[in-house]
């Protein structure tokens, strides 16, 4: 009797272990859609994912598509603005900045313009029972080649920016292209 005692105390200490070890402290690991490698950007595209919840589905939608739209244009501003801080290490002028200037706001015209070559890879919607909620999520992509080209055919026909200025953004841009080109050979 004492080791059937024994026993089960034992059993349940193992069992209080390995439960233990089953969920961290910060709770249980959710797997939601579109993550991993396959919905992260690289050197050939810009991806964005978006989740939206609403007790309405196209209120879900909308804002699964807002959220991964602003993903995607912070992306852009981010490397634009990366690569125009580049330029102004290398050229260490007035006219360096004036022209990262201009082409920041050329970034911010094609973000408030239509996302060149925007292409939905992915939308799946839930419906939670308990709640009455719908959760949608999208992923969003954009080839980087065609996000350059969209922007110097805009930084082409912009009348604020002077001809030095353009032949600046353009060459910068024209580098943008040939890396992601080179991306586009490596696959």
């Amino acid at each position: 009797m004492i080791n059937l005692m024994k026993s089960a105390q034992l059993f349940s200490a193992i069992l209080i272990i390995f439960s233990g070890c089953a969920s961290s402290q910060y709770g249980d690991k959710v797997k939601e859609p579109f993550q991993g490698s396959a919905y992260e950007s690289n050197n050939r595209f810009f991806r964005g994912t978006g989740k939206g919840v609403s007790n309405m589905d196209k209120i879900a939608r909308g804002k699964a598509d807002i959220d991964a739209k602003a993903q995607l244009a912070g992306q852009v501003n981010t490397t634009m603005k990366q690569v125009a801080d580049q330029y102004i290490g290398q050229r260490e002028n007035g006219q360096g900045a004036d022209a990262a200037d201009k082409f920041q706001s050329l970034i911010r015209e094609v973000m408030n313009t239509d996302i060149s070559d925007l292409r939905k890879i992915g939308e799946q919607k839930y419906f939670n029972n308990k709640t009455n909620e719908y959760t949608v999520f999208i992923a969003y992509e954009i080839k980087k080649n065609a996000m350059f080209r969209f922007m110097k055919k805009q930084a082409k026909t912009d009348q604020k920016i002077d001809e030095r200025q353009r032949e600046v953004i353009e060459k910068i841009i024209d580098e943008e292209l040939k890396k992601t080109e080179e991306a586009e050979g490596d696959k």
